[in-house]
């Protein structure tokens, strides 16, 4: 049965990242989240980066090295500001634990191509 929850901040490098409210599903006593898929049509301009990447990282089962794609968002977009992009990059494991992972040192992938 699908339940709302707030995960209030930790005092930790996390913490903004959890200060959300997450549509959850508990499953054999475990608590599984979801964060919102960011929208390339939303007035925030963090959102439509994140949707970018999601966007690029589905093109790229292998995944796609911080710098690759640094500059394909820049590319994508040059009203984008570059320290904009670079945190947004930055951020990305930390916003959406559930959708993306880093198999090494500088390569983001999206969970399913796992």
């Amino acid at each position: 049965m699908p339940y709302i929850i707030r995960i209030l901040p930790l005092n930790s490098k996390f913490g903004l990242a959890f200060n959300k409210i997450f549509i959850g599903i508990k499953v054999n006593n475990i608590c599984m989240v979801e964060t919102p898929k960011p929208s390339m049509q939303s007035s925030k301009v963090t959102e439509r980066i994140n949707a970018k990447a999601f966007e690029l990282l589905e093109k790229h089962p292998e995944g796609l090295h911080w710098s690759e794609l640094l500059s394909k968002i820049k590319e994508s977009d040059p009203n984008f500001h570059p320290k904009t992009v670079n945190g947004c990059i930055w951020k990305l494991v930390e916003n959406f634990p559930d959708r993306i992972y880093k198999p090494s040192k500088g390569l983001f992938r999206l969970l399913k191509f796992k």
